[in-house]
């Protein structure tokens, strides 16, 4: 006897696929495994699976399936299903329970009906229009509503012409079908729920991420978009190792589970900025704090050149009618204005920030501090204060040392962050992949100092990503946004001294990781001809 004849047989049958269902992730495919396995164990020829859609208050095909006439429509066969969605109600608002599947969704009950042609009380004209079509011949009916946790159907199961396990006759469906069909709609009803759930709440945990990203990139109009783009780089590296055939990575391999937490990873990798002050994160110029303070230095000037003034008027009346020292005192105090202007534009370049701030102009900030002025008190002073000097001296960027130390300190509370939050299993490695962004292969980075052994190959890309985003970056603040060959050099000149891992830049190199992303997201004078042979570390052989 075989296993569907035995009711045992076909009961356990039924746990399996209940088990099946649960194991299910992806929507599409378990769509598919429940209309298939609901016409495998009553012997249906055709089936179609709806989902009620409540905000229109439609049915929507979502699978179809026909043995006889080859059809197979959604789910996983990557044809489209072009039927016009079931309407539950008509013009007036009135409920259409002259469908069959219409009727099952709204009153949550099983339509069994032996034979179509005689049966009275449904509309079938379009099925009989789809069977003069065809040649096919729709008989018995099995219809089933799918109903959730709440006890709202949430989908219907239809299943054509049960065939005679012996002779493949076209009969009507059992009883034993009916209750068999019920039970499975009841596990695949829970299955959908569940699938649905978790996908609302990973969607809801990335939006929320999202929101952390924009209240971060909002903080300031120089770093909007670092969150969105170094997640799609980073990406987009991992992608290109995933494919590789060759050099030490070829055997590197992701899983939709393994993008998904890489994903997770790169959203999250500056989570810990939400901490660092606005002042510090939106300094874009040396010194600016509520404001940009290079304006009281403009009104220092401004008393410097009165002072001059007044200096240049008291000689001239003291010189009296001596024409030589009269003139002599007016040809300094014209030297001395010049001067000071070109102090003051001097500083103005100096307070806008540089890559590169040479020795000579650090010196030159220093004669100037050393001017005397005198305050709103009377009080005699240098023109520039400690803390006006040091900002002002800056070697590169717009950030002194204690700023820089502030605006590190988020990768040790985004470690922190993601530390203590219950990752599931499949994503317990976001910390890691997260945290490591800043570190370097020699072991000289930070937080943690971690050498190249220590990191996984997600953490080390993730590196290179946030690396090369800085360097192609059109909104920081003291420079604009470098071309592919200047990013590329300066990239390999860090692969050369230990900075980022050396297989992971050379699959950036090979597999062209940096065009891809510069055609989406960098400004076209910034894409110039990359001369390989001229770019530091390229190896494109391994």
């Amino acid at each position: 006897m075989n296993a569907s004849d035995n009711p045992l047989g076909r009961l356990k049958e039924l746990n399996e696929i209940g088990i099946a269902l649960s194991q299910q992730r992806d929507l599409n495919s378990l769509l598919e495994t429940i209309l298939l396995a609901a016409m495998r164990i009553t012997r249906a020829d055709a089936g179609t699976l709806y989902l009620h859609e409540q905000q229109q208050r439609v049915l929507r095909f979502e699978i179809l399936r026909n043995n006889t006439l080859n059809i197979s429509m959604g789910g996983t066969s990557g044809e489209p299903i072009t039927f016009y969605p079931i309407q539950l109600y008509d013009g007036t608002g009135s409920p259409n329970h002259a469908m069959v599947v219409s009727h099952a969704a709204l009153s949550g009950e099983t339509v069994n009906i032996p034979d179509a042609y005689m049966a009275e009380g449904y509309d079938f004209s379009g099925t009989k229009k789809f069977d003069a079509k065809t040649g096919y011949r729709s008989q018995s009916f099995l219809t089933v509503p799918m109903r959730n946790h709440d006890y709202e159907v949430i989908g219907v199961l239809q299943l054509i012409n049960a065939r005679d396990q012996v002779n493949g006759a076209i009969i009507p469906f059992s009883r034993d079908d009916q209750q068999l069909l019920e039970s499975l709609a009841s596990q695949a009803a829970i299955a959908l729920t569940n699938r649905h759930l978790i996908v609302q709440l990973e969607e809801l945990f990335e939006s929320f991420i999202q929101l952390i990203n924009t209240a971060i990139d909002d903080k300031s109009p120089y770093t909007g978009g670092h969150c969105e783009r170094v997640p799609a780089l980073t990406m987009m590296l991992a992608e290109a190792v995933n494919r590789t055939t060759q050099g030490p990575l070829k055997d590197f391999v992701m899983t939709d589970k393994d993008r998904h937490e890489l994903k997770i990873a790169g959203l999250l990798h500056d989570c810990g900025k939400i901490t660092t002050p606005v002042h510090v994160v939106d300094k874009s110029t040396k010194l600016h704090t509520l404001f940009d303070k290079i304006h009281l230095l403009d009104t220092r000037f401004e008393i410097l050149k009165r002072d001059a003034e007044i200096a240049m008027l008291r000689e001239i009346a003291a010189a009296g009618s001596d024409a030589e020292r009269i003139e002599a005192g007016r040809k300094s105090y014209a030297e001395r204005l010049e001067q000071l202007d070109l102090d003051r534009e001097f500083l103005r370049h100096c307070n806008v920030g540089s890559e590169a701030m040479s020795a000579e102009a650090q010196e030159r900030v220093h004669r100037i501090a050393a001017y005397q002025w005198r305050n709103v008190d009377g009080k005699l002073g240098r023109f520039l204060n400690d803390d006006e000097i040091e900002n002002l001296t800056i070697r590169a960027g717009t950030l002194t040392a204690a700023e820089r130390s502030i605006i590190n300190h988020h990768i040790e509370v985004t470690i922190k962050m993601l530390e203590a939050l219950p990752w599931p299993r499949h994503l317990k490695n976001v910390p890691e992949y997260a945290g490591g962004h800043h570190e370097r292969m020699d072991g000289k980075g930070y937080p943690r100092g971690l050498t190249r052994d220590q990191m996984s190959v997600q953490a080390r890309l993730m590196g290179i990503a946030d690396i090369f985003e800085a360097l192609t970056a059109k909104d920081r603040p003291y420079k604009k946004g470098k071309t592919l060959s200047e990013s590329l050099t300066i990239l390999g000149k860090f692969k050369l001294g230990g900075h980022i891992d050396p297989d992971l830049f050379d699959v950036f190199m090979r597999e062209k990781v940096y065009l891809e992303y510069a055609k989406q997201f960098l400004s076209p004078e910034q894409i110039d001809d990359v001369d390989l042979s001229r770019i530091p570390g390229v190896n494109l052989t391994s």
